[in-house]
């Protein structure tokens, strides 16, 4: 419900009405309207949608920017977002700060899943991708880039992105600057 209450006081913050936000994501009133009343929980594309909508990254779409950071976040304390519908599993290791610019994020895909975003929530957001364990492919503004364990990935972010895996699930560590 956390998720939920965030989205709503995002869009009520900026005065935004349902529908003008249903126009501007692509999501459906009635989707949005769902969402906001806890009654479904965002897929993994949903959230790409929104974040692009309100110019955030998506961790803060998924945590308010915190003023004041914690020096040490045990494992325990960072935020876990799940996407059942694609196997897609989000841990903020560092979460949003607004005095610091650079954030990690651990992730993991289920094993023959797709994830396509439309388009960046911040065009230009630099993103440093490592590869776990698994095999990603990864489509940044159409260029295709197969990777495998131990490959980083170093890119600026202005299309379309998608995440495809193959019989293995992947894991990865994305550090965002």
């Amino acid at each position: 419900m956390a998720l939920a209450d965030h989205l709503r006081s995002l869009r009520t913050d900026r005065g935004i009405t349902l529908q003008d936000l249903a126009q501007t994501s692509g999501v459906s009133r009635a989707t949005l309207s769902r969402i906001e009343n806890g009654e479904v929980s965002p897929t993994a594309e949903t959230l790409g949608r929104l974040a692009s909508a309100f110019a955030l990254p998506l961790s803060q779409l998924l945590t308010p920017l915190e003023p004041e950071f914690p020096p040490l976040l045990r494992r325990a304390e960072q935020g876990t977002w799940t996407d059942p519908d694609s196997g897609f599993t989000r841990r903020s290791v560092s979460p949003p700060a607004g005095s610091l610019k650079l954030e990690m994020i651990e992730c993991e895909i289920g094993p023959n899943r797709r994830i396509a975003y439309e388009r960046p929530a911040v065009p230009g957001h630099e993103h440093h991708l490592v590869l776990l364990s698994g095999a990603l492919t990864l489509t940044v503004d159409a260029e295709r880039y197969e990777l495998q364990p131990g490959d980083c990935l170093r890119y600026r972010l202005f299309g379309a992105s998608s995440f495809e895996t193959g019989d293995q699930p992947a894991r990865y560590f994305i550090a965002l600057a």
